[in-house]
């Protein structure tokens, strides 16, 4: 593929060699394995991961990728093998560790905070995966998110809207022990139930749940529960999560891995993450 000009979104070297190890044993194991039987692969990884995270930064559909970039379906097919196989989920999880210990914690987490975004979908979702959030007002999808206390993904589960933070919150605390048996704090908010206490109990995590002050009125910081409000107002720095635009709910938790994974890989190299809304 001849050389094109790099977009915003194109992964720096510094970035790259973050990412690289991860992509490479993949494709390594793949070989292995016998799963790439034939030619050598054409396409360069780097530049498969450029045009992955330019659909994620600038929220394109997959059939509108430029052309510079290596085939729409190719760049999807590894897209969906990734995220079957978990690369994103493997990514996630070694950045965090990283940028844990560059901010002077262990690699594991001891504590999470739970929270969930009602969020809109688009068109080609199908109504058996969508519901109405009643306290909000929306029909579409549910975000569950279990952030650590830096606001660093652990796990995300994404629902129809009509799934309560109740429901979702039991497998979040599932996921997060099986995960990281480290974890034995949680704070919610009021939207979670006894249930998610209980479960929490259960598997050894102390669910908190913290509330706002009936009598504030106006915005004020609650405490812990800032931490993943802000890890949602990161999210959002990714056009492709401002509406639900994917197909299954496991492709649109693959695409929240992402957006963390290049917040987090540009924390690492000191880059910054400029706003898609002023570009």
């Amino acid at each position: 593929m001849a050389p094109r000009d790099g977009y915003p979104s194109d992964l720096s070297d510094e970035r790259w060699e973050l990412i690289e190890p991860v992509l490479a044993a993949w494709r390594a194991r793949r070989r292995r394995d016998a799963l790439d039987i034939g030619r050598p692969p054409e396409h360069d990884l780097r530049q498969i991961m450029n045009a992955i995270l330019y659909v994620d930064r600038t929220g394109v559909p997959w059939r509108y990728l430029p052309h510079d970039f290596a085939p729409w379906a190719t760049v999807y097919g590894y897209f969906a093998k990734w995220q079957q196989e978990g690369v994103f989920e493997q990514l996630t999880g070694l950045l965090r560790r990283l940028l844990r210990e560059a901010e002077g914690r262990d690699g594991e987490p001891s504590a999470c905070v739970l929270d969930s975004q009602t969020i809109k979908t688009s068109a080609n979702v199908r109504l058996a995966d969508q519901g109405i959030d009643a306290g909000k007002r929306i029909i579409g999808r549910k975000r569950h998110l279990g952030c650590d206390t830096l606001g660093l993904l652990l796990t995300v589960l994404v629902t129809a809207a009509s799934v309560s933070d109740t429901a979702a919150g039991v497998q979040l605390l599932f996921r997060i022990a099986a995960a990281h048996p480290r974890v034995t704090k949680a704070w919610v908010d009021a939207g979670y139930r006894t249930t998610v206490i209980n479960h929490g109990a259960h598997l050894g995590i102390d669910v908190h749940p913290v509330q706002r002050d009936p009598g504030t009125k106006g915005f004020k910081v609650i405490p812990r529960r800032w931490t993943i409000e802000r890890s949602i107002g990161w999210l959002m720095h990714h056009r492709r999560l401002a509406r639900d635009y994917e197909r299954h709910p496991h492709r649109s938790e693959a695409m929240v891995h992402l957006a963390m994974i290049d917040l987090m890989a540009r924390r690492l190299t000191g880059e910054a993450t400029p706003n898609w809304r002023g570009t």
